[in-house]
């Protein structure tokens, strides 16, 4: 009989107080302010990507595509033999090239990409003025590697954080606080932005082509940005 007592009382003192848990999280919260903070920091592009092309036309259609073919395998087996050079295919297509005023077809125009990747940069210019010789150049551009990016923003987390610390402790003295407390914090990426042009055009054929060597590159960099958004409450004397 006294164990049923002592589990009605517990039992009732838990009704009571899961009936004055609404009341809790309805109470109003006073003196709060939401803060930003913002850093960041230059990184180096460390990947260099090269898009080049072959485009032919041609009556026959079959005979333009076997040209095309042939032209880009031979740039495989040369790109795949500089070390360190990731290669693929891009996009390839062909198309009619009309006459008669777009009666009939007269010719096909086929173009297919060949695009190169690499961290080594000396090695990859050298390749693409290489292949200049069968393959024209669309554009080279330049990146920060996802391991460099995650890096990067790792060590720039600590630097949010205690960015964030400072105006939480400005703000609560600009108001008269004693202290603060954290209400909640988010840590958010701001991805990069380019602080050169990451894109470069081909260049002609008299600076960069396969009989002279390739010229030096100036990859440019990025800014990789941290925030760090929150609510703080202040404690007032």
């Amino acid at each position: 009989m006294h164990a049923f007592h002592r589990l009605a009382a517990t039992f009732a003192l838990g009704l009571a107080t899961c009936a004055s848990l609404p009341a809790l999280a309805d109470e109003p919260r006073y003196n709060q302010i939401s803060l930003h903070a913002e850093v960041s920091q230059e990184v180096a592009h460390d990947r260099m990507f090269v898009t080049l092309y072959s485009e032919a036309q041609d009556k026959d259609p079959a005979h333009l595509a076997s040209g095309i073919t042939a032209t880009l395998n031979k740039a495989l087996e040369q790109a795949r033999k500089v070390k360190g050079v990731k290669v693929s295919l891009g996009s390839r297509n062909s198309y009619p090239v009309y006459e008669d005023e777009g009666s009939k077809i007269g010719a096909w125009r086929e173009r297919a990409e060949l695009r190169l990747e690499s961290a080594d940069f000396a090695s990859l210019a050298q390749l693409s003025a290489d292949l200049l010789g069968e393959l024209k150049m669309a554009e080279m551009s330049f990146a920060v590697a996802e391991d460099t990016r995650k890096s990067s923003e790792d060590t720039l987390i600590k630097e949010a954080v205690e960015a964030f610390k400072a105006r939480a402790q400005l703000a609560t003295a600009a108001m008269g606080g004693k202290s603060y407390k954290l209400v909640n914090l988010s840590l958010n990426g701001g991805g990069f932005q380019p602080v050169m042009p990451m894109r470069a055009m081909a260049m002609d054929r008299g600076s960069f082509s396969k009989s002279e060597a390739a010229p030096q590159i100036e990859a440019g960099t990025s800014r990789i940005q941290l925030s760090a958004d929150g609510t703080i409450e202040v404690q007032m004397p």
